[in-house]
Protein backbone atom coordinates (compact mmCIF):
# COMPACT_ATOMS: atom_id res chain seq x y z
CA UNK A 1 0.00 0.00 0.00
CA UNK A 2 3.30 2.45 1.13
CA UNK A 3 4.78 1.34 -2.35
CA UNK A 4 1.92 3.79 -4.49
CA UNK A 5 3.57 7.13 -2.11
CA UNK A 6 6.99 6.37 -3.47
CA UNK A 7 6.76 8.52 -6.66
CA UNK A 8 5.45 11.38 -4.65
CA UNK A 9 8.05 10.72 -1.68
CA UNK A 10 10.75 11.22 -4.68
CA UNK A 11 9.14 13.86 -6.07
CA UNK A 12 9.53 15.22 -2.54
CA UNK A 13 13.35 14.83 -2.65
CA UNK A 14 14.32 15.91 -5.78
CA UNK A 15 12.56 18.71 -5.77
CA UNK A 16 14.27 19.52 -1.98
CA UNK A 17 17.40 18.68 -3.26
CA UNK A 18 17.20 21.00 -6.16
CA UNK A 19 15.71 23.94 -4.13
CA UNK A 20 18.57 23.73 -1.89
CA UNK A 21 21.15 23.18 -5.17
CA UNK A 22 19.79 26.39 -6.51
CA UNK A 23 20.14 28.12 -3.54
CA UNK A 24 23.81 26.84 -2.59
CA UNK A 25 25.03 27.81 -6.03
CA UNK A 26 23.60 31.38 -5.79
CA UNK A 27 25.13 31.78 -2.56
CA UNK A 28 28.25 30.68 -3.49
CA UNK A 29 28.90 32.15 -6.63
CA UNK A 30 26.94 35.34 -6.69
CA UNK A 31 27.81 38.20 -6.31
CA UNK A 32 28.24 40.06 -2.63
CA UNK A 33 29.88 43.86 -3.11
CA UNK A 34 27.71 45.54 -1.49
CA UNK A 35 27.30 49.43 -1.82
CA UNK A 36 24.85 52.53 -0.92
CA UNK A 37 23.91 52.77 -4.74
CA UNK A 38 23.03 49.21 -4.95
CA UNK A 39 21.31 49.23 -2.00
CA UNK A 40 19.07 52.36 -2.61
CA UNK A 41 15.60 52.15 -3.63
CA UNK A 42 15.36 53.31 -7.76
CA UNK A 43 12.12 54.04 -9.08
CA UNK A 44 11.93 56.37 -12.64
CA UNK A 45 15.22 57.18 -12.15
CA UNK A 46 13.83 59.61 -9.38
CA UNK A 47 15.45 59.66 -5.73
CA UNK A 48 13.06 58.61 -3.22
CA UNK A 49 10.79 61.28 -1.24
CA UNK A 50 10.21 60.03 2.22
CA UNK A 51 10.31 56.32 3.77
CA UNK A 52 9.88 53.58 1.53
CA UNK A 53 7.22 51.89 3.22
CA UNK A 54 3.97 53.08 4.80
CA UNK A 55 1.60 52.21 7.65
CA UNK A 56 -1.47 50.68 6.25
CA UNK A 57 -5.20 50.36 8.08
CA UNK A 58 -6.02 46.93 9.30
CA UNK A 59 -9.56 48.08 7.66
CA UNK A 60 -7.69 47.24 4.02
CA UNK A 61 -6.75 43.70 4.73
CA UNK A 62 -10.50 43.29 6.11
CA UNK A 63 -11.53 44.24 2.89
CA UNK A 64 -9.59 42.04 0.71
CA UNK A 65 -9.79 39.24 3.29
CA UNK A 66 -13.78 39.70 2.58
CA UNK A 67 -13.40 40.08 -0.94
CA UNK A 68 -11.64 36.66 -0.89
CA UNK A 69 -13.86 35.00 1.03
CA UNK A 70 -16.69 35.76 -1.24
CA UNK A 71 -14.94 35.60 -4.26
CA UNK A 72 -13.97 32.09 -3.33
CA UNK A 73 -17.19 30.66 -2.26
CA UNK A 74 -18.86 32.47 -5.74
CA UNK A 75 -16.57 29.75 -7.41
CA UNK A 76 -18.81 27.34 -6.49
CA UNK A 77 -21.70 28.95 -9.04
CA UNK A 78 -19.68 27.26 -11.86
CA UNK A 79 -20.20 23.59 -11.35
CA UNK A 80 -23.87 23.83 -10.10
CA UNK A 81 -24.45 26.18 -13.74
CA UNK A 82 -22.85 22.98 -15.18
CA UNK A 83 -24.49 20.17 -13.60
CA UNK A 84 -27.94 22.02 -13.69
CA UNK A 85 -30.29 19.96 -15.34
CA UNK A 86 -29.45 17.22 -13.87
CA UNK A 87 -29.56 18.41 -10.25
CA UNK A 88 -32.86 19.37 -10.80
CA UNK A 89 -34.97 20.81 -7.82
CA UNK A 90 -33.14 19.46 -5.41
CA UNK A 91 -30.04 21.33 -6.60
CA UNK A 92 -31.85 24.36 -6.88
CA UNK A 93 -33.18 24.49 -3.54
CA UNK A 94 -29.82 23.97 -2.62
CA UNK A 95 -28.30 26.89 -4.41
CA UNK A 96 -31.05 28.64 -2.97
CA UNK A 97 -29.94 27.81 0.45
CA UNK A 98 -26.14 28.18 -0.42
CA UNK A 99 -26.82 31.79 -1.62
CA UNK A 100 -29.06 32.61 1.64
CA UNK A 101 -26.54 32.08 3.57
CA UNK A 102 -23.72 34.15 1.37
CA UNK A 103 -26.53 36.94 1.53
CA UNK A 104 -26.44 36.71 5.59
CA UNK A 105 -23.04 37.12 5.91
CA UNK A 106 -22.86 40.04 3.29
CA UNK A 107 -25.58 42.07 4.91
CA UNK A 108 -23.77 41.27 8.46
CA UNK A 109 -20.34 42.45 7.07
CA UNK A 110 -22.03 45.62 5.66
CA UNK A 111 -24.11 46.18 8.67
CA UNK A 112 -20.76 45.97 10.57
CA UNK A 113 -19.58 48.42 8.84
CA UNK A 114 -16.45 46.65 7.22
CA UNK A 115 -17.17 47.62 3.73
CA UNK A 116 -16.94 51.46 4.36
CA UNK A 117 -13.56 52.61 3.20
CA UNK A 118 -12.95 56.26 4.82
Amino acid sequence: MLESYLPIAILLIVATVVCLLLVAVGTIFGPRRKSFRKGSPYESGMQPIGPGTRRMSVRFYLIAVLFILFDVEVIFFYPWAVNFRALGLFGFVEMLVFVGILLVGYVYVWRKGALEWD
